[in-house]
């Protein structure tokens, strides 16, 4: 009977990571319809963790600390990665490289985070299919992303700030497989909205005045695209995604990543009505085979 159950809760938790990624694949395309309203990336991730935090609350509010300072640093750190830093590395580098560029580089992810799982946790290393399989979906993934382009042009600056964004989200990756032993996901997910509202206030001070001009604000298009993405991408996409990665172990869910890009190219077809290439069916093939090898290995 246990068995069974855990079974299920497999099951689930690929499901339910199959359709974060999509939601998260999607937020591009929103993102873009709010930059071109007037929004800047800072207000956007300001906003969404902001409304992903007061819904949030409802559910996890009794318990307000960690059982110590360690932890509650640990809680500080998640923050920042899986907040303000990465969301802020990630865009920032858009404005010095090209979209194409950085959304490899940040598709790198999954690698980055195998490398860092196997030299500190030993359960969670890959073995050679699941390897082949991961690198295959990275070159699927780059392939998605390309649609077409032949060729990439390096641009250190940007180039290094979206491998810092990846490496971000990696160390978020380890630390909360830490954290997810002994606080449930609801706690972690509520401190990390409001450890990246505060650790980005500097930002929003210093550099980039936060956006309040309620013309802006008040279009149908911004507020129902800023709900969405506070809401669902970001209160409930976050408690899955850190569920999923506790039912199914970091390395084997954080390959799952690799759909994004081809959930972005799908939605932006949909509703951008961008084009799709050759190069990216093919892609597409390559990935879903690559992700079958990893998933299969790690079975």
């Amino acid at each position: 009977m246990n068995k069974i159950i855990e079974n299920l809760k497999q099951h689930l938790a690929i499901i339910m990571a199959l359709l974060v990624c999509a939601i998260w694949g999607e937020t591009f395309v929103s993102s873009k319809i709010l930059l071109e309203d007037g929004l800047m990336p800072s207000d956007i991730f300001f906003y969404r963790f902001v409304l992903g935090y007061v819904c949030i609350w409802a559910f996890s509010y009794k318990r307000l600390w960690a059982d110590n300072w360690q932890d509650e640093l640990l809680l500080l750190v998640l923050g920042i990665m899986g907040g303000s830093l990465y969301f802020l590395t990630e865009n920032m580098a858009l404005m010095f490289s090209t979209a194409s560029n950085v959304a490899i580089l940040v598709g790198s992810t999954p690698l980055i985070t195998a490398v860092l799982l196997a030299l500190f946790y030993k359960d969670e290393r890959m073995c050679t299919r699941q390897m082949v399989g991961s690198l295959l979906a990275f070159g699927g993934m780059a392939l998605v992303i390309l649609n077409g382009q032949l060729m990439l042009h390096l641009n250190p600056k940007g180039d290094i700030l979206a491998l810092c964004a990846s490496l971000t989200w990696a160390c978020y990756s380890l630390i909360i497989k830490k954290l997810s032993r002994h606080y449930n996901t609801l706690f972690i997910t509520r401190k990390i909205f409001v450890y990246g509202i505060l650790t980005v206030l500097p930002y929003l001070w210093i550099e980039c005045p936060l956006q309040t001009d309620l013309a802006v604000l008040s279009k149908p298009a911004v507020w129902v695209n800023l709900l969405y993405l506070g809401v669902v991408a970001s209160m409930l996409c976050f408690v899955a995604w850190n569920w999923t990665l506790k039912q199914l172990g970091t390395v084997r869910a954080t390959n799952i990543i690799y759909l994004q890009s081809f959930f972005t190219m799908f939605f932006s077809y949909v509703i951008l009505d961008e084009r799709i290439t050759l190069m990216a069916i093919c892609g597409t093939a390559t990935l879903i085979m690559g992700m079958y090898l990893a998933g299969k290995s790690a079975s």
